[in-house]
């Protein structure tokens, strides 16, 4: 491809973005309280346009105009919250559709699972006595 100024814009605009966001930004550090964690999570949005076109000119004939930009936003949507070794996900706002409802639901469902699981075990594990 042909490098041309519209490709620097692009690029360019790009990596500020870059730097502005990463994973971190989505689901951020975990802050501990006592025995509980809480995990920030966030939905990010981002766009950018670039564009330019060559001038006429007489004396110039390399004369270029350009411009580049974008916009960023980060807004937080829940907690992912770890206590007694349980962990279940806090949503800030109301549900959209049963679609955020279910996924809001895996940790507890998984948790429970869990439980169940275990429980099957220990009683496998346990020998009977007999009378």
């Amino acid at each position: 491809m042909k490098e041309t100024p519209v490709n620097r814009i692009m690029e360019s605009t790009l990596e500020k973005m870059r730097e502005m966001v990463d994973v971190s930004t989505i689901i951020g550090e975990p802050m501990v309280t006592g025995d509980t964690t809480l995990i920030p999570v966030s939905k990010v949005s981002y766009g950018f346009t670039s564009g330019g076109t060559d001038l006429p000119s007489k004396q110039n004939k390399e004369l270029f105009g350009g411009a580049g930009g974008g916009g960023i936003s980060i807004t937080p949507v829940a907690f992912i919250v770890i206590q007694d070794g349980k962990c279940r996900m806090m949503q800030i706002n109301n549900y959209t559709s049963s679609a955020d409802r279910a996924i809001a639901m895996i940790p507890e469902l998984l948790d429970k699972l869990t439980e169940l699981l275990d429980a099957k075990k220990s009683d496998e594990a346990a020998p009977e006595t007999a009378e």
